[in-house]
């Protein structure tokens, strides 16, 4: 059985910073559950990754679809 590592906490406290150190040692992608940081160009209101964070580890689902896209 494969394990899922999850990682939850308020805005602000080192998230993005901590998992980039976690899935390059464990050579793993991110997969983002945030439901703002899913849209284009909202990087400074979500708190997204920079884009040198999003460079050193592969995420997914940050960044994927235009604001006017409802999901």
């Amino acid at each position: 059985m494969k394990t899922l590592l999850v990682l939850l906490g308020p805005t602000g406290v080192g998230k993005t910073e901590w998992s980039i150190r976690l899935a390059s040692a464990l050579q793993v992608p991110i997969l983002s559950a945030d439901s703002r940081q899913v849209y284009r160009g909202m990087q400074i209101a979500t708190a997204a990754p920079t884009a040198d964070q999003l460079q050193r580890v592969p995420h997914y689902f940050v960044g994927s679809l235009s604001p006017e896209t409802y999901y």
